[in-house]
């Protein structure tokens, strides 16, 4: 007798998918046939979503699947309703298996001679997409799946597993749940679903791909029937609301939500953050909720901008960086790219471009910090030769520097020699402290790039990011504290825990009254030197910047509550830019200075006017020049492109 059960008891597990003649002797055979706590769930990634400071979406970073947990409340009652009318009608009703409809089928499948019908529950397939993860094949599968549902059938109300299965269940086109089915397929939030959505997204799980809406339209429209016919069977839809509900078409609205990134280069850069904070295990996990520094008014403001200035498709690019210098909190990262290439990297974190003379308070400041005075007067001839063995550079030769147009700038003090940013000046201060301090200067201030220490470091000739510069400009807006970028806010995971963003503690970069003699001197820049064109009516400061051959082109300024760096220049190569929207040639006065202002004045309408600290200056005095050691170990710190010294050297301002 028992021989002849066990072979029934297996044919129509075979036949019926886990069908049991007997209820009472099948679940002590099958309980015993599994262990839930010894088993790992299959890992089911959630899509990551990153928000702008005031919660707007950026954009989403995916996990290898996209899925959006929500709980039943969240989701259209009509979507429940349908899954169950199509799926598991029984559900209210029976356990964890429904042996009725598993001897239904098994006697189908006998009559047939194949198997035609499945009887897996709902709860069955939640076993099998929480810890199988594919349809069960053999008849141990089988066991294990009805073993796995029934323990979970033990540790779960209906309500809850109906709620777990329908966020883990496959809808296709990579939408796993129904919030990401109800953006995929009609651009909208789950719990709007009308009853026709719901019971097309509702037919989708038994055969995705044969079903795909967005592949086949007249199948996916069958079943959609099927599934409606399936509700008013069971009483879930009125004969009305039935008929209406048939006549409606798809209504498709495929959605953008995981495939559009607004501000994609702000948003790689954050998503490298949170990589390089977390690891990427985290990060692929999904399910993060991040909130990011950025102000999504100054972004618009700053995109809306540099378009405005540069609207010929043959325009050299530009980036602009914006950073509250009182915490380093990025409120603006913007890319912009006329001809409308994406670019393979964001030139505002990773494009690395020669600083010009906007490099050249780096110097002032390790000057001033060796003891030389503003006040401090040099000659500025039109044409210096410097034979100091640390600017001999490569060719072990005299270093030749001209200024701008070759002009005699005269003897003056160093706040005119900034305002008017002349080269043979620059050029005695850096032959003076040695460039290995300049260096050491820029990397206290914020420069991550790998700086060689060289004469010509002074007048910007190595690579640097808009990023680095502006975080640098606003080490002194902040009194020469400083306040490492930080682009994001809070990070939330999938459990609802937050996490605490790293932040770097503030940290003295240069004295304060460094800081601030090196702000008043940059005063100047804006209000009777090279820099006038930024004027914004309140007080600035700030300093242009032009590499050779007008290949680069930038200013860098602040105003206590924000710094703000513009660059511009074409990407891919160093082509002069000699005529650009009525420019001839481009430099740090012009284009980049005029982006700047609008952007500022923008920024700053509702801020309070706040002005800088004026510092008592030392008068000048006799300074006594050591030539310094310049034994230099270089620093572990981002790669950035650099060009050995040349032996003639001339920035433009």
């Amino acid at each position: 007798m028992w021989g002849g059960l066990t072979f029934v008891f297996v044919i129509l597990l075979a036949l019926g998918g886990v069908a049991i003649v007997g209820a009472a002797v099948a679940p002590t055979i099958i309980r015993s046939q599994c262990d839930l706590s010894s088993l790992k769930a299959v890992k089911l990634g959630t899509n990551s979503f990153v928000a702008a400071r005031d919660n707007s979406l950026l954009g989403t970073i995916p996990a290898k699947r996209n899925r959006q947990q929500l709980t039943l409340a969240q989701i259209s009652p009509w979507l429940a309703k349908a899954t169950v009318a199509i799926e598991d009608r029984r559900f209210w009703r029976h356990g964890a298996l429904d042996y009725t409809g598993i001897a239904r089928a098994a006697l189908k499948d006998i009559e047939s001679g194949r198997a035609e019908q499945g009887a897996s529950t709902l709860t069955q397939q939640l076993a099998r997409n929480l810890y199988i993860g594919k349809p069960s094949q053999t008849l141990g599968r089988k066991i294990t799946e009805a073993c796995l549902a029934m323990k979970l059938a033990d540790k779960l109300s209906k309500r809850d597993i109906l709620d777990r299965y329908l966020n883990v269940v496959y809808y296709g086109n990579q939408a796993y749940g129904v919030g990401a089915a109800a953006q995929t397929y009609f651009s909208k939030r789950a719990s709007q679903l009308t009853v026709a959505e719901a019971a097309m997204i509702a037919g989708l799980p038994q055969a995705p791909t044969l079903y795909d809406p967005l592949r086949d339209a007249d199948a996916a429209l069958r079943r959609r029937n099927e599934v409606l016919d399936a509700m008013l069977a069971t009483s879930t839809l009125k004969p009305a609301a039935w008929r209406y509900a048939r006549t409606r078409p798809l209504g498709l609205k495929p959605g953008t939500l995981y495939k559009t990134i607004h501000e994609p280069y702000f948003f790689g850069y954050v998503d490298q953050a949170l990589v390089q904070q977390y690891g990427q295990q985290l990060v692929e996990s999904g399910g993060l909720r991040v909130r990011t520094t950025i102000d999504p008014k100054l972004q618009a403001l700053a995109q809306r901008t540099i378009a405005q200035h540069l609207p010929g498709r043959q325009d050299p690019a530009s980036a602009l960086v914006a950073i509250d210098p009182r915490n380093g909190k990025l409120r603006a990262m913007a890319v912009w790219v006329p001809s409308r290439e994406r670019l393979q990297f964001n030139l505002a974190s990773q494009g690395h471009r020669q600083a010009g003379s906007a490099f050249k308070p780096f110097t002032l400041a390790a000057a001033l910090e060796h003891g030389t005075s503003l006040y401090s007067y040099f000659s500025g001839p039109s044409e210096l030769t410097i034979d100091d063995p640390a600017c001999r550079g490569a060719y072990d030769a005299p270093w030749d520097v001209h200024n701008n147009a070759d002009e005699a700038e005269g003897t003056m003090n160093l706040i005119d020699a900034t305002a008017n940013s002349v080269n043979t000046i620059f050029a005695q201060l850096v032959s003076q402290v040695g460039p290995p301090a300049v260096v050491r200067m820029a990397h206290r201030l914020g420069i991550q790039s790998d700086l060689k220490a060289y004469c010509s470091i002074t007048l910007g000739t190595q690579a640097v990011s808009p990023l680095e510069m502006t975080s640098a400009y606003a080490t002194l807006a902040n009194h020469g504290v400083r306040h490492d970028p930080q682009p994001v806010e809070s990070v939330r995971t999938a459990s609802g825990e937050t996490v605490p963003y790293p932040v770097s503690k503030p940290r003295v970069a240069v004295s304060r009254q460094i800081a601030d003699e090196v702000t008043y001197a940059l005063e100047a820049v804006t209000q009777k030197g090279t820099g006038t064109g930024a004027a914004i009516g309140r007080p600035i400061a700030g300093k242009t910047g032009t590499a050779e051959k007008y290949v680069d082109a930038w200013f860098c300024g602040y105003v206590p509550q924000l710094a703000t760096c513009v660059w511009v220049g074409y990407p891919h190569r160093e082509i002069p830019m000699n005529y650009v929207e009525g420019y001839a040639p481009v430099y740090g006065g012009t284009i980049p200075a005029s982006i700047w202002h609008d952007f500022m004045e923008g920024a700053l309408a509702h801020t309070p006017v706040q002005d800088f600290v004026t510092p008592e200056i030392a008068q000048p005095r006799t300074y006594s020049y050591t030539q310094p050691s310049y034994s230099y170990t270089e620093p572990t710190t981002t790669t950035a492109t650099t060009t050995q010294e040349s032996t003639t050297t001339t920035t433009s301002r």
